[in-house]
């Protein structure tokens, strides 16, 4: 190992040379690099090789080349590269061969490599490497990208490019994204023959050895990726992304028209498609006169809005569907939040917009959360039985829905509406059980605010036989509190009585019963350890931190300090798993006044 590392080291000493015979490195700074180098490769000599080690080395001849650049632009010394920075690329390109052999799975190793290339302007290798890493990984589409596109962009050739699309199209026969940035491509090689024709028509030259056919400079080569792409993926949505990519093109109008033609033959059972169409109404050319004033160009808009509803009314003929609805409603939405001062043009988009929703809800077709936007449009316009009728009609239509029970009852309770005690029970009669939280918790609100003690007492109590832990919890932690609230801290100590041995139980309920006491003018200590004890049957072998409150506690003014000793013995007895560490370094913490 000895005799190959000296060899390379030696192999190195006519560019060290050269580096300080030119002045672009000292005596000594080469004497550095011999020494660091030397470490460096015997690193990678060892019988148990790190790929880490690798990278340092790598790492390190790239700064060392950085260095050189920066010293060549500040002493304006630029020869001899084939003898300074040439071996110092081939070094680490060797050592990246190296490393990719040994680790080929390491994909960002394989484009590290490719990345050095680019930048340093080994272009020869870039081909070399991206065949070697494709070899190794050919089932990830996005590499076969990568190589593509680097035989067009770096090396400039499209032929390349094109055999390696259609290589990963061997391996990815119905990839979307192969076969959208093979079709980019090819237009990119007609656009790129486009320019040279019209340089050397500029330049009056001779075509002679220069031959342009009339098929490519038209985008023939895409129409024919165009159509096999199209025969194996046969959906709108693909369909749309490739017109779109041809539509960045000027030389395109041909292909573009035959694609819409497809797509309006094709495709007409997608909403996306009519959703497509109806939006192109949009770039329609305006008529100019009127184009030089706020109304006329709001008056120009509208029209152009009216033609996009005009092709989802045809949509909807054919294809009366929730997905379609639901493009349509987006449009108009999209529309009434765009920014304009002219108020006909706004009350034209919200009419709009409402007369849409309500043939969709008419269709029983329109998605629950639409009901959201139409409620907020009636209440900010004033229509408020408008809201409280299609609030009504919105739970009927979804009732098992949670968010929009949720919703409407807000809306109900907010307009003063409506039997709300009948609408609750109606409500938890439909919902899953399991999801019924929020509307439980929206109950209590509306009682405790509304509804006499008696009967909000009466909600808790049906709550609290909920088969639900987390409604049943939930509803003890809030009962304690609003029996605190409503009849101090008489009514709170009863209430957490009567609910300390029923289960589920929570943290909060405790400790929320624990700051109750407290809050008294006198604590009584004896009851606070009593509610920590309880707390702690419960939660005592996972929550360190009430344990370490309760030694707080008992080291407070109330508390008795040789009680911690027995608290802390029991707490390390009963806690499990990493709650013993945690616990044992928040202690030491407290007990060195850290805490």
């Amino acid at each position: 190992m000895a005799e190959i590392v000296q060899q390379r080291i030696e192999d190195r000493i006519p560019e060290l040379e050269q580096l300080e015979r030119v002045g672009l490195f000292t005596k000594k700074e080469v004497k550095s690099i011999v020494k660091k180098v030397t470490a460096l490769e015997y690193k990678l000599h060892r019988l148990i090789v790190n790929k880490e080690d690798f990278i340092a080395y790598i790492q390190y001849e790239i700064n060392v080349l950085e260095l050189i650049k920066k010293r060549r632009g500040h002493i304006n010394y630029h020869f001899k590269r084939e003898e300074i920075e040439f071996p110092i690329i081939h070094r680490i390109n060797s050592i990246f061969r190296r490393a990719t052999k040994k680790w080929k799975d390491d994909v960002q190793l394989w484009l590290s490599h490719v990345a050095f290339c680019k930048k340093w302007e080994t272009k020869s290798q870039i081909s070399k490497v991206f065949a070697s890493m494709l070899a190794i990984h050919p089932d990830k589409p996005a590499l076969w990208i990568m190589a593509a596109k680097s035989e067009l962009e770096d090396r400039n050739s499209s032929e390349s490019a094109r055999h390696l699309f259609l290589r990963a199209l061997r391996f990815h026969p119905d990839n979307k994204k192969v076969y959208q940035e093979y079709f980019r491509m090819e237009l990119l090689h007609c656009e790129k023959l486009r320019k040279q024709k019209e340089e050397v028509e500029k330049a009056d030259m001779d075509l002679g050895e220069y031959e342009f056919s009339p098929e490519i400079l038209s985008g023939k080569l895409a129409e024919v990726v165009y159509k096999d792409a199209t025969a194996k993926i046969k959906e709108a949505e693909f369909v749309i992304s490739l017109l779109n990519i041809a539509a960045i093109f000027d030389f395109t109008k041909e292909l573009q028209d035959s694609i819409l033609q497809d797509l309006q033959a094709n495709h007409t059972e997608d909403s996306l498609t009519w959703d497509f169409m109806a939006k192109r109404e949009l770039e329609a050319p305006g008529v100019d006169e009127e184009l030089h004033t706020a109304k006329g160009r709001a008056l120009d808009i509208n029209r152009r809005e009216e033609r996009c509803c005009q092709v989802y009314e045809e949509g909807l003929k054919s294809l009366n569907t929730e997905p379609m609805w639901t493009r349509y409603v987006v449009f108009c939405l999209e529309r009434l939040k765009r920014k304009t001062n002219v108020q006909e043009l706004k009350d034209k988009r919200q009419e709009r917009l409402l007369e849409v929703l309500q043939r969709a809800h008419d269709s029983s077709l329109l998605k629950e959360n639409f009901y959201k936007n139409w409620l907020e449009i009636l209440l900010s316009s004033g229509h408020t039985e408008a809201a409280a009728s299609l609030a009504l009609s919105a739970t009927q239509r979804y009732n098992q829905s949670v968010s929009v029970w949720s919703l409407c009852l807000q809306t109900l309770r907010h307009l003063g509406c409506g039997d709300m005690a009948k609408l609750f029970h109606d409500a938890l009669t439909h919902v899953n059980p399991k999801e019924s939280l929020p509307l439980w918790q929206l109950q209590l609100q509306w009682s405790m605010a509304d509804q006499s003690a008696e009967e909000t007492e009466a909600i808790f109590k049906r709550g609290l036989l909920s088969s639900v832990p987390a409604i049943a919890m939930e509803v003890k932690e809030l009962y304690l509190d609003w029996s605190y609230s409503v009849g101090g801290y008489k009514k709170a100590r009863k209430t957490f009585t009567s609910l300390q041995e029923n289960r589920p139980l929570s943290k909060k309920f405790f400790t929320s019963m624990i700051q109750i006491e407290k809050e008294q003018e006198t604590p009584k200590i004896n009851n606070l350890r009593d509610y920590y004890e309880r707390a702690l049957q419960e939660f005592g072998t996972a929550d360190d931190d009430l344990w370490l409150q309760y030694i707080q506690e008992e080291m407070g003014a109330l508390g008795q300090p040789e009680n911690c000793a027995k608290i802390h013995w029991r707490a390390m007895k009963f806690l499990e798993g990493e709650s013993v560490e945690r616990f044992t370094s928040k202690y030491t913490l407290l007990q060195t006044g850290h805490l």
